[in-house]
């Protein structure tokens, strides 16, 4: 949820402590108007951010709704001076989610015209302070959360099996995790995938991998005495999706849902 706390931040941070600009007397209407058509994400926080200062929203889509050019995003009424702060940060906010939205929506098509059950997932690499608005955005899109933060499950990443072995590094994390917590295991080779699932791996991350070493390590993860999801994960791009959907992998995680996503084109109006 959006707090008081994050929003007082993004004001103070854009507003400052004179602000002159928006120094503008009566009431007035504004309408969040798309510029280019998308996935619409970040209402919430840009609903959050008017009723701070005490600007009505009277109108809003809902996140994951799918616009086009010139379609009204979000409508509000109220003092002038409070419009003028508000709208930027919203502006900015919504920009941001629904150019995440968008994006992770391109993938999540891209992946169900080859197979209708792989997810798309995304990662960790969020903006600090904004992994809330992040993360809901890949949902509105289409997408899968994955972990939120490091509570939710456990990554055995390169260095913990660099420090540990593969074996010994599973065994050391599932002795101090819940029963509730899922083992998410790293392997940087095909052959090594099985090895993970044998351990105890609940998923078998399959990093860095190209389309034929994913399908090979998908076939051997089938043949192992266990079960375990796949993730394909490492600089997939929306273009790649495809190709990595049909090699029958479960999950494909991509951080450049989040890090990569160019802003939805918005622009505040008045009047």
């Amino acid at each position: 949820m959006i707090t008081d706390a994050d929003v007082e931040r993004w004001l103070r941070e854009d507003v400052g402590h004179h602000d002159v600009t928006n120094d503008v007397p009566g009431d007035t209407e504004g309408r969040l108007v798309a510029k280019e058509a998308g996935v619409v994400a970040g209402v919430d926080a840009a609903r959050a951010v008017f009723e701070y200062v005490d600007v009505t929203v009277t109108e809003a889509v809902d996140d994951g709704t799918s616009i086009a050019t010139g379609d009204v995003v979000l409508s509000v009424e109220g003092p002038a001076r409070e419009v003028l702060r508000g709208e930027r940060v919203a502006v900015n906010v919504v920009g941001h989610a629904s150019g995440i939205a968008t994006k992770t929506r391109e993938a999540v098509d891209e992946a169900r015209a080859v197979d209708d059950d792989v997810r798309i997932a995304g990662t960790r690499k969020t903006t600090p302070g904004l992994r809330g608005v992040e993360k809901r955005a890949v949902a509105a899109g289409g997408g899968d959360t994955h972990r939120l933060d490091l509570s939710h499950m456990v990554m055995v990443k390169d260095n913990h099996v660099a420090e540990m072995g593969l074996d010994g590094a599973i065994s050391h994390f599932r002795e101090r995790a819940s029963f509730a917590t899922q083992l998410d295991v790293e392997v940087e080779r095909p052959e090594d995938a099985p090895k993970a699932v044998e351990a105890g791996a609940d998923v078998v991350l399959l990093d860095n991998m190209s389309v034929a070493e994913t399908e090979r390590a998908v076939d051997l993860v089938a043949a192992a005495e266990g079960d375990a999801l796949t993730e394909a994960s490492g600089g997939i791009t929306v273009a790649d999706v495809a190709d990595y959907a049909a090699t029958g992998v479960d999950v494909i995680s991509m951080g450049a849902l989040t890090h990569s996503a160019p802003t939805l084109d918005l622009s505040f109006r008045t009047g």
